[in-house]
C-alpha cells in the first residue's frame, strides 16, 4: 500500500476531464539519544496531537470535494460518478495507515529508551548499596577509634594522676631538706658563739687566777661577787633556752605560712586556667550557634527550591497522565497495546521493586542514625555524671583554703555559675536543633520520595534518594564529629 518513497493515482472523468494527486509518507528518521526525555515525550505529545501536513492536505480535498458535491451534485455526479467516494476512502485509509505506523515506531523508541533507562538505574542502585556497604564500614571503624581514644585518654588521666602525686612527694622532700639545712646552720651559729663564749671564760679564768696571786686579802669580797654572778650566769642560761624554744617555734609558724601561700598560688593559678577555659568554651558555643542559625537558613532556602521544584515535576506529572491517557484509547481504538501494556506493566512492577528496596535502605539509614543519637546522649549523659563526680569531690578539699582567704572569690564564683548556667542552656539548645533539623530533613525526604514513586519519573525519584542518601551522611557524620568535641572539651 506505501513503501519507500510515495503513490500516484490518476483518474478520467467521463467528459475527459484529468485530476491527478500525489503523495507521499515520509518514515520518522528522527536521531535517537539515551539522555533527553522530555524532548522526546514532547514530541510524542505533538505526534499525537498534531497531524501531519500531508494528512491536513488530504482532509482539505476531501472538504473541498465534499462541498462542491453538495453544492452542484448533478455536474460532480456527471463528470466523476464512479471515483469520487472510492478515492476518499483510499485517502481516510491511507492516512490513518500512515499515522498509524508513524506511532508504532515512535513507541518502539520510546520501549527501546526505557529499557535503556532502566538498565541505568539498575546500575545506580547497584553503586548506591556499594556505596552504603562502604559507609557502614567507615562508621564501624569510627566508632573503634573512638572506643581507642577513650582508653588512651584513660590511661593518659591516670599517668598524669601518678605523676602529680610523684611531684607533690618532691616538694615536700625538698621542703624537709631546706627545713634540715636552716637547722644545721642555726646550731653550728650557737656553737660558734658558745665557743667563743667559752674562750672569753677562759681568758677571764687567767685574770682571774693572776689576780688571786696579787689579791688575796680580797678574796672574801670576790667570792660573794663570784655567787651573785653564778646565779646571773644560771639567769642567762634560762634565758638563752627560752630564747631557743621561742626560735624553734617561729620557724615552724614560718614554714607553715609558706606551705600555705605555695597552696594559695596553686589555687590562683587553677581558677585562672579554668576561667580561660570557661572563656573558650563559651566563644566555642557562639561560633557553633552561628553556623547551626547559617545552616538553619541554608536548608530553608534549599526547602524553598525543592517545593518550586515539586510544584514543577508535578505540573509535567499531570501533563505526562493526561498523554498516558490519550496513548491508552488510542491502543484501545487499534487494539494492539496488550502487548506494550504488559511490558510496561512489568517496567512499573520493577520500578516499584525497586523504590522499595530504596526506601527499605533509607529506613536502615534512619535506625542507624537514631542509634547513633542514642549512643552519643548516653556518652553525654555519662561523661556529665563523671563530671558531677569529680566537682562532688574535689569542692571538699577547697574550702579549707578558701576559709582563709573568702573575700576574693565571690565574685569569681558568680560568674562561673552564669557561664555554667549559660553553656548548658546554649548546648540544650543545640542538641535540639540538631535532632528537629535531622528528623524534619529525613521527614520530608520520605513524604517526596512517597509521592514520586510513580513510574513515569523514575530518574526524579532516583535523584531524590541519592540526595537524601547525602544529606543523611553528612548529617551524621558532622553530628558524630561535634558530639566527639563537645565530649573532649568535657572531658
Amino acid at each position: 500500500m506505501e513503501q519507500g518513497g510515495g503513490k500516484t493515482i490518476n483518474s478520467k472523468g467521463e467528459s475527459g476531464h484529468q485530476s491527478s494527486f500525489s503523495y507521499s509518507v515520509t518514515p520518522h528518521d528522527d536521531p535517537w539519544h539515551s539522555t533527553p526525555v522530555k524532548s522526546i515525550t514532547k514530541n510524542v505529545g505533538a505526534s499525537v496531537e498534531e497531524p501531519s501536513p500531508v494528512s491536513i492536505s488530504y482532509q482539505r480535498e476531501g472538504q473541498t470535494m465534499i462541498r462542491q458535491s453538495a453544492r452542484s451534485p448533478h455536474g460532480l455526479y456527471r463528470s466523476t460518478p464512479s471515483l469520487s467516494m472510492p478515492i476518499l476512502q483510499d485517502r481516510q485509509t491511507e492516512m490513518e495507515s500512515a499515522i498509524i505506523l508513524r506511532q508504532r515506531q515512535e513507541l518502539q523508541l520510546l520501549m527501546a529508551e526505557l529499557k535503556c533507562r532502566e538498565q541505568e538505574l539498575n546500575s545506580m542502585a547497584a553503586a548506591h548499596h556499594k556505596q552504603v556497604t562502604a559507609w557502614e564500614q567507615d562508621r564501624q571503624k569510627v566508632l573503634t577509634l573512638e572506643q581507642r581514644c577513650a582508653r588512651l585518654e584513660d590511661e593518659l588521666k591516670k599517668r598524669s594522676e601518678v605523676i602529680i602525686s610523684v611531684t607533690k612527694r618532691v616538694q615536700a622532700v625538698e621542703a624537709c631538706e631546706k627545713e634540715g639545712k636552716w637547722k644545721l646552720s642555726s646550731t653550728q651559729q650557737q656553737l660558734l658563739q658558745l665557743g667563743q663564749k667559752q674562750q672569753h671564760a677562759i681568758q677571764h679564768g687567767h685574770d682571774l687566777e693572776e689576780k688571786n696571786h696579787s689579791l688575796n686579802s680580797t678574796v672574801l669580797s670576790l667570792s660573794a661577787q663570784l655567787g651573785s654572778m653564778q646565779v646571773k650566769q644560771e639567769e642567762l642560761s634560762t634565758m638563752l633556752i627560752l630564747k631557743d624554744k621561742d626560735m624553734t617555734e617561729a620557724t615552724n609558724h614560718i614554714v607553715d605560712l609558706s606551705a600555705r601561700l605555695w597552696q594559695m598560688d596553686g589555687l590562683l593559678k587553677d581558677s585562672h586556667s579554668r576561667e580561660a577555659k570557661v572563656l573558650k568554651e563559651v566563644e566555642e558555643q557562639k561560633r557553633l550557634y552561628r553556623e547551626v542559625r547559617n545552616e538553619n537558613m541554608q536548608l530553608k532556602e534549599e526547602l524553598e527550591q525543592q517545593a518550586t521544584e515539586g510544584s514543577a515535576q508535578r505540573e509535567d506529572i499531570i501533563r505526562l497522565k493526561q498523554e498516558g491517557q490519550l496513548l491508552r484509547r488510542e491502543w484501545a481504538m487499534s487494539g494492539e497495546g496488550q502487548s506494550w501494556k504488559d511490558e510496561l506493566l512489568g517496567l512499573a512492577r520493577s520500578k516499584q521493586v525497586r523504590t522499595e528496596s530504596e526506601l527499605h535502605c533509607l529506613r536502615q539509614v534512619c535506625e542507624n542514625q537514631q542509634n547513633d543519637l542514642q549512643l552519643l546522649k548516653l556518652n553525654l549523659e555519662s561523661t556529665r555524671e563523671a563530671l558531677k563526680q569529680a566537682e562532688g569531690q574535689g569542692t571538699p578539699g577547697r574550702r579549707s583554703p578558701g576559709s582563709m582567704n573568702d573575700f576574693s572569690s565571690p565574685t569569681t564564683a558568680c560568674q562561673r555559675c552564669i557561664v555554667n548556667t549559660n553553656l548548658g542552656s546554649n548546648f540544650t539548645a543545640m542538641q535540639t536543633l540538631d535532632h528537629s533539623s535531622t528528623t524534619n530533613r529525613l521527614q520530608r525526604l520520605l513524604a517526596e520520595s512517597q509521592v514520586m514513586q510513580s513510574p513515569s519519573v523514575p530518574r526524579m525519584s532516583c535523584t531524590l534518594t541519592t540526595r537524601f542518601c547525602q544529606l543523611s551522611r553528612d548529617s551524621w557524620v558532622g553530628g558524630a564529629s561535634t558530639g566527639y568535641t563537645r565530649l573532649v572539651q568535657d572531658g
